[in-house]
């Protein structure tokens, strides 16, 4: 799809940027015009991102769960870009597995990743706008599952609710500054999350992976597994003064799998 200049001369950070959803965000965020920091856990995959982009993008190695590490690359970003008007907080995790089995390490990781990692990048954007009296904006990456619960999937659900509570606490305090806060509700998406959720899926429900895919399918009313562009074209809107009255929301993009 060719740009239509949505973002001509926003300066951007992505989180998980080097892949899936992450990586779709980016190129829609270079082909609208912004500049992009692209981080990521890993830093070949960032690179990679980057790498799409000449001098539009740049990477930076991210652990969205440090903070000290979080603070550290909005500097930079900021010092590259000489400016932050937009982030995409949109570094996540998932494992499989049956609350009675769960570890602690599971629960842990997931809330690490999906929550804090969230509330640490968001503290970062919401810091520098206010200090440099930006009307920011922040989408951050949330889930069905951070709508309506799923077997198999407490601890990331719990997680994900956490992003959809956060998104609208946030919202409200930072709203008086002209700082909006949305968030993304993805359904079925095909990434390589997916492809290792459906044997995991499998495996515990005793089907094939193209079984719990075909019952992906099935449950979406648009007939098809949800791909990364999807998520990315809202993204733009929601970072795009299209959506210039809209904060607080956690938005369904899954399909018609949720409608409310």
């Amino acid at each position: 799809m060719s740009g239509h200049d949505l973002l001509r001369g926003r300066k951007a950070l992505v989180t998980g940027g080097g892949r899936g959803i992450g990586l779709a965000i980016v190129r829609a965020f270079v082909r609208e015009g912004a500049q992009v920091a692209v981080t990521d856990l890993d830093p070949g995959a960032a690179e990679a991102a980057a790498g799409e982009h000449g001098e539009r993008a740049r990477a930076f190695r991210l652990d969205v769960t440090d903070g000290a590490e979080t603070e550290g690359v909005f500097d930079a970003a900021l010092e590259w870009m000489q400016g932050l008007d937009l982030v995409a907080a949109n570094a996540g995790i998932s494992t499989m597995n049956r609350v009675v089995a769960l570890s602690e390490e599971e629960w842990d990781s997931n809330m690490a990743v999906n929550a804090k990692g969230v509330f640490l990048t968001n503290r970062e954007a919401v810091r520098r706008f206010l200090a440099s009296g930006t009307e920011g904006v922040i989408v951050n990456t949330a889930s069905l599952a951070g709508k309506i619960g799923a077997p198999l999937l407490a601890h990331y659900a719990a997680s994900k609710f956490a992003v959809v509570g956060f998104t609208q606490s946030l919202a409200k305090e930072v709203g008086e500054h002209g700082i909006r806060v949305n968030a993304i509700c993805p359904g079925f998406v095909r990434t390589s999350m997916q492809e290792r959720e459906i044997v995991w899926e499998g495996r515990l429900r005793g089907m094939t992976p193209d079984a719990v895919r075909d019952e992906y399918v099935s449950a979406t009313p648009l007939g098809r597994i949800e791909e990364p562009e999807d998520i990315a074209e809202i993204a733009v809107f929601l970072a795009s003064d299209l959506a210039r009255f809209l904060t607080g929301e956690s938005i369904n993009a899954s399909g018609g799998v949720l409608m409310d």
